[in-house]
Parts: C-alpha cells; sequence; structure tokens
C-alpha cells in the first residue's frame, strides 16, 4: 500500500515543489534577461514570477488535465491536473529564457548607450558644473525615455544635484543642464528600475 502511495505520490504531487523552485529561476531570468526593456530589481521579478506562476496554477490544471486524460485515461483527474500544472510551469519558464535570450542582443545595447551616455555627463559636469559639486561623486542615472538620459551627480545640499539631460539618438551626445535641481530619487522614486549608479 505504500509502495503504491509513494509512486502516485511521486507522479502526481510536482506542482507545487515546482511552483517554489521555478518562481525562484523566473524572477532571476526577468531580472537578468527580461523578454522586454531593461534590468530590473529582483523583488519586483519575484512578484511578477509568482503571479505568472498562479496564472499558470489556476488555469492549466483543468483545461490541460483534460487534455491530458484524454491520452491517458488511467490517471486521476487530481494526478492529471497536477502534471498538467508542472508542464505548464516549465514551458513558462522555458518561454522567459527564450523571450530573454532573444531580447538580449538589445539589451546589451541599451546598456553600452546607458554608459556612453553617463560618460558624456560626465565629462560635461566635471567642466561646466560648480565648485562645490567638484570632484564629482554621487552619480544617479535614469532614463526619461528612448534615448534620453538624465544623470545628476550630488553637491552640498542633498536637494540640489547637479543634473545634465543626455540624448544619444544622435551620431555624438547632444548634452543639456538641467535647471531642475532636484534628485532623480525625489522625481522617479528609488524604486524606479530604469535607474543606475553612474
Amino acid at each position: 500500500m505504500w509502495r503504491s502511495r509513494l509512486r502516485w505520490r511521486l507522479t502526481g504531487a510536482w506542482q507545487w515543489p515546482a511552483f517554489a523552485v521555478l518562481t525562484a529561476v523566473d524572477a532571476v531570468v526577468l531580472a537578468r534577461l527580461p523578454f522586454a526593456g531593461g534590468k530590473s530589481d529582483l523583488l519586483g521579478c519575484v512578484l511578477a514570477a509568482g503571479f505568472l506562476n498562479l496564472i499558470v496554477v489556476a488555469v492549466v490544471p483543468h483545461a490541460g488535465g483534460a487534455l491530458l486524460r484524454r491520452r491517458r485515461t488511467h490517471l486521476p483527474r487530481e494526478v492529471a491536473g497536477d502534471q498538467a500544472a508542472t508542464f505548464g510551469l516549465v514551458g513558462l519558464a522555458a518561454l522567459l529564457l527564450v523571450g530573454g535570450l532573444v531580447h538580449r542582443p538589445a539589451l546589451r545595447e541599451r546598456e553600452g548607450e546607458s554608459a556612453r551616455g553617463v560618460s558624456a555627463a560626465t565629462v560635461f559636469a566635471g567642466h561646466h558644473a560648480p565648485r562645490a559639486y567638484l570632484p564629482l561623486h554621487g552619480g544617479d542615472t535614469v532614463q526619461n525615455g528612448d534615448h534620453l538620459f538624465r544623470t545628476c551627480f550630488e553637491g552640498p545640499d542633498p536637494r540640489r544635484d547637479y543634473c545634465v539631460f543626455v540624448r544619444t539618438d544622435e551620431g555624438a551626445p547632444v548634452l543639456r543642464r538641467d535647471p531642475d535641481q532636484s534628485p532623480n530619487s525625489a522625481i522617479s522614486g528609488a524604486g524606479d528600475p530604469g535607474r543606475s549608479g553612474a
């Protein structure tokens, strides 16, 4: 009896262990290899991965389990639903990984563009910033739109940074000082995934 129960447990009790493991895997994939946009913080990716996997667990066992039982009529409904959900979770993880790999060249291009913008902003600020901001430190960059970055450097007053807009859609970066001296953290928020240290 216990061997039979163990066999059924091994064939029909993988949904929740797979959910726990693949939520962590999916979160890392979303954070480091996003299928769109740029890299995000891990906590937000854990929440997103958990939400996506919950959708799979809620939807796939009913439809997928019914389809699986058509081919394998000897399977109990609960086992078929569990196996369908597990396959669905694995499929979602594979889909996220493939999407991240496909998007990787665009991500690298975006990161290179950001690095060029930060470098140009640092040179610009080094030549134009008031003495109170020199030597430059505390660089903080946020992407405001396609090819548009705002890099700020800390000064003696934590409410007033020296900020530079950089547009990178032309051959050479186009730079302009932002008259608004509010730090990026005050404008975009500390948790903005578009922010990065310069």
